[in-house]
Formats: structure tokens, sequence, C-alpha cells
């Protein structure tokens, strides 16, 4: 697999969790705050029980698979790789930290639990398909040889 398969990969899954964030069945709502998704703070839901989510966190999640998308089919998968991966991890590291309310984006999307080891994999993975497995073919800069 090369950056351009993996941008298309990863873009189609995230439309599919994006779109799956807004239905009911795949989405247990917290019981304890709100029967609905909000589109910031407490109406959160729990995509299969174990990621959290909200209206804001489902747009976000199709906007990186739009753009992932396009990526692929644009001819810049290696910079859409390496901006995921950027932007992943520095999540993973933010939902880590119980410290202004950084585990939930400063109130607009909660980042924590679960989250954090699924935005750490993901930015893991951009960053081996960014900046290691481009897909770029090498080629010789040297004079021929004949």
């Amino acid at each position: 697999m090369n950056a351009r398969n993996f941008a298309m990969f990863l873009g189609v899954i995230f439309v599919f969790v994006g779109i799956a964030g807004f239905i009911p069945g795949l989405n247990r709502m917290d019981t304890m705050s709100h029967d609905h998704l909000t589109v910031t703070g407490p109406g959160t839901g729990m995509l299969l029980g174990l990621f959290h989510v909200n209206v804001l966190h489902n747009i976000v999640h199709i906007l990186f698979g739009v753009l992932g998308i396009v990526a692929a089919r644009g001819g810049w998968a290696v910079m859409y790789c390496r901006i995921v991966a950027v932007a992943y991890i520095l999540l993973a590291v933010m939902g880590s930290l119980k410290m202004a309310n950084l585990q939930y984006t400063f109130g607009l999307i909660p980042i924590e639990g679960n989250d954090v080891w699924l935005h750490a994999l993901i930015g893991i993975a951009a960053a081996i398909f960014g900046w290691i497995a481009t897909g770029a073919k090498a080629t010789p800069t040297g004079p021929a040889m004949t």
C-alpha cells in the first residue's frame, strides 16, 4: 500500500465513521446528561459503545474523510498523510492531558478514553505513509550506465 491508497482508504473510513456517529443504533447516548447529540458539550454519544462523539466530532470525521478522498484523487496524498499524522498525534496527546479542558478540545469535542489510543494509532499509520512508505518511486540521478 502506498500513500495514495492509504489516503483513499482512510478517507472512506472517516466518511463512514462520521455518518455512523449520527445513526442512533450505532451510537449509544450518554443518558446521564442528554438523550440526543449536541453540537458541542455534554450531549455526547459513544460510537459502538467505545468512542466519544458529538455533532461537531462527526462533522470533523466527514471533512477529514472527504479531504482524504480528494487528496488520493488529486495527487497530494503524501501531504494529507502528513497532516493527518501531525493532527492525530496532537489529538492523542491532548486527549491524554487532564488540564485546561484539553481532553475535550476546550469544550468542543470529546477526545478522551478510547479515542486516545485510536488517534495515536491513526497518527502513527499516517506518519508511516506520509514519510516512510510514500509510494514515490526512486529514480536514478547519476549518469546512465551502458
